[in-house]
């Protein structure tokens, strides 16, 4: 499903009526209730603290939680807002942001920071600029995404392995998988997940690949840096064999796989933690290291998501009053002494550092400096989708990456010329 391209004009004509309806009168006396969707669900109580603390200074604003998991919540955003009902306040991903920006779905936010003299400076630059559509401000920045390589120390340990340290490349993965793989007991060495962000978002910077040129019109996916960024992957399933298969991985994911103690090596985001301390006993033997580095070094493509508001809110002010809190110095330390993210307001990763005690966070705050923009379009989500169902035959072993490859890069030179 995708949205019904609107025209400059259009767009123009929701952005003067959301201001029009910001500049009316105050906020509502009566009680206002708000909707507020997120797909995480670990980060809940986060959230609810965050809100009674704001009802401490807007009483008359009730703030309803809806959460959708990740798998449904795009669909059912995208059919809510196409119908006119989509919540008042939503999680936005840069996956998708220039699509919904770019059809007239998110509400402006330029005045209202204006307003309020909210300094963009505070936030970490790249999450301040990311969530910017033809110069205009649409989405106050959440959190920023860090990755590493959370290991089992127990599994190591019994191994004789040494850890993981900020020295690792990829052939220390390659080397440390094979000794820890142990088909009697169902234990494999590294989980070689087939998604990007978790997989080849993390090693095609590393040879010098990239997956859209800086200019927004091509693809990367057929150059042969970024065919070596993939095959590491693939390498791990089908020629070294320290990874569960791709049905496997889809039977059960690897961070399940990770906390059960069936994986060594997982390479997971700086949300991660959260679910890993939700079991006991993979908290007790849970570590992580940076990102082991590949032949150019040890960048990575890094997302972050921020607040939106829907363009077609009946609530503009509260809804606005509401994100701006959630954009706060405050609610950003709530977000980081919970643990859940790294906020993208400066300063605050020493929060996370210290509710993560029990395993080496600085890993991956020391990670941030390596990071690269995200690469989105306005079709993203098409050749993005694209790109994951099509190397799902390479992970399979049916067709070499390079194959695969091609085919995606071309593909997807479609989809970015269809903008």
């Amino acid at each position: 499903m995708t949205f019904t391209r609107r025209s400059a004009v259009k767009r123009l004509v929701l952005a003067a009526l959301a201001s029009a309806a910001l500049g009316g009168a105050a906020l509502a006396q009566e009680k206002v209730t708000i909707s507020y969707a997120m797909w995480d669900a670990a980060q809940v109580p986060a959230m609810q603290q965050i809100i009674a603390e704001f009802n401490e200074t807007h009483p008359n604003i009730e703030v309803k939680i809806q959460v959708t998991p990740w798998d449904d919540y795009w669909t059912k955003l995208q059919t809510s807002a196409t119908g006119g009902s989509a919540p008042d306040v939503f999680w936005m991903t840069l996956a998708y942001f220039k699509l919904y920006a770019s059809n007239g779905v998110l509400l402006p936010l330029d005045e209202q920071i204006a307003s309020e003299s909210i300094n963009m400076a505070d936030y970490v630059p790249a999450m301040a600029q990311a969530y910017k559509y033809d110069d205009v401000q649409y989405g106050m920045p959440k959190d920023v995404n860090a990755f590493g390589l959370f290991y089992n120390k127990d599994l190591f340990t019994a191994a004789g392995v040494p850890f993981p340290d900020a020295t690792w490349t990829w052939q220390n993965v390659i080397d440390a998988a094979q000794k820890l793989t142990d088909p009697a007991t169902g234990v494999y060495g590294v989980g070689a997940q087939e998604t990007d962000e978790l997989a080849w978002y993390l090693t095609v910077p590393q040879t010098g690949g990239y997956v859209l040129s800086d200019d927004g019109k091509s693809s990367g996916y057929d150059k042969p840096e970024t065919v070596a960024g993939i095959q590491f992957w693939v390498d791990l399933v089908n020629k070294y064999k320290v990874s569960p298969n791709l049905q496997q991985l889809t039977d059960t994911e690897a961070l399940a796989l990770f906390t059960s103690g069936k994986l060594a090596m997982y390479y997971g985001g700086s949300w991660d933690p959260v679910a890993i301390a939700d079991v006991p006993a993979a908290k007790a033997f849970t570590d992580v290291a940076p990102l082991p580095k590949g032949p150019k070094g040890g960048k990575f493509y890094s997302n972050g998501l921020a607040y939106s508001i829907y363009a077609g809110t009946k609530h503009p002010k509260e809804a606005w009053a509401f994100v701006s809190f959630l954009g706060s110095k405050r609610a950003n330390e709530i977000q980081a002494t919970t643990g859940t993210v790294i906020p993208a307001y400066n300063g605050q990763a020493g929060g996370y550092i210290k509710a993560l005690s029990w395993m080496n966070a600085q890993a991956l705050i020391d990670q941030l400096p390596e990071a690269l923009p995200f690469p989105v379009s306005e079709n993203t989500p098409i050749w993005r989708r694209n790109a994951t169902a099509e190397f799902a035959k390479a992970w399979t072993g049916k067709e070499t990456v390079e194959a695969v490859a091609a085919r995606v890069a071309a593909q997807m030179n479609e989809a970015v010329a269809a903008e």
